[in-house]
């Protein structure tokens, strides 16, 4: 089969009618040159230059190559221009899973970051809680995730990204809704709680028993869900109150109320991104360092 060399060499001849000029535009010595465009002919079975002593001229089958040459040529350097933005990070596909509150604070940074650093990356994005996001790092099947700190895996690295307070969601009808100014925990005691899943949401269901703790609060549990927005669904039913990150009430559905709490140093949650160390796409390390600069969303932001 003839080689890219091959073809290069024909295109040069073709293009410059010269011998002696395309050896010079190739930065060659004529004969091997001339020895390339040989073994063309001799692979295709046809001559393609009718040489003389004072000129040379394309045959049919050579002007029947040319167009033929110039696109493979183009083909091949597009394709490792290709293939070194892919190894560079510049370009491929990211497969990013983001927790939904995620979604509504870190994910969409990150999409604009990445729209504007890396515009030839196909973002894969998938919604899933924390312990899922953890598993399917493990496996591979997601390049980055964007989840709550739970214990270490082997093999996963993370690091925090954002910090956020909680806040009470309560439903408009309940005599906690009335007041102004921050509630205490206090106010839960007895209350109807929605609380986190202990499996799913691990991390939200071992921060609030961390606070009701430390607070003497004893409210009674009545459901479980896995996702702030359903948590939200169930306020705005009337069941009962909750605590959600503050960023929730960018999406707050009519009927709930959001308070602030009193002060506590517990009552901050964290966003973490997570990837495996021995990912081999180029693509995640371009993505960590646009997660982990310095800017976060606005609002949300708290010192750790």
């Amino acid at each position: 089969m003839f080689s890219l060399v091959q073809l290069e060499c024909f295109v040069a001849v073709a293009e410059e009618l010269h011998f002696g000029a395309a050896a010079e535009r190739l930065r060659i010595t004529q004969p091997p040159l001339s020895r390339q465009i040989q073994l063309l002919e001799r692979e295709l079975g046809a001559l393609l230059f009718n040489r003389t002593s004072r000129r040379v001229e394309m045959t049919a089958a050579g002007q029947s190559l040319l167009p033929s040459a110039r696109r493979v040529l183009d083909l091949a350097a597009k394709m490792a221009v290709d293939v070194r933005r892919v190894a560079s990070g510049a370009a491929g596909t990211l497969t990013v899973a983001y927790t939904a509150m995620a979604a509504q604070s870190a994910l969409p940074l990150f999409i604009r970051r990445a729209a504007e650093d890396m515009p030839d990356v196909t973002l894969v994005l998938r919604e899933l809680v924390t312990t899922d996001q953890m598993d399917q790092l493990v496996k591979g099947t997601v390049d980055l995730g964007l989840l709550r700190p739970l214990v270490a895996r082997p093999g996963i690295l993370t690091r925090q990204i954002m910090s956020e307070r909680m806040v009470a969601a309560i439903p408009a009808n309940s005599h906690l809704a009335g007041p102004t100014g921050p509630i205490s925990l206090l106010d839960f005691d007895h209350e109807r709680l929605l609380m986190y899943s202990p499996t799913e949401a691990r991390y939200f269901h071992d921060l609030l028993l961390r606070l009701f703790a430390a607070s003497g609060s004893q409210p009674v549990v009545i459901q479980y869900a896995s996702q702030v927005p359903a948590l939200l669904a169930l306020v705005q039913a009337g069941l009962g109150l909750t605590l959600v990150p503050e960023s929730a009430r960018r999406f707050a559905p009519e009927g709930v109320v959001f308070r602030d709490l009193d002060s506590n140093r517990l009552n901050i949650v964290h966003l973490d991104v997570a990837w495996s160390e021995e990912s081999a796409n180029p693509v995640v390390a371009k993505a960590v360092e646009m997660l982990t600069r310095s800017e976060t969303p606005e609002a949300d932001a708290v010192a750790p």
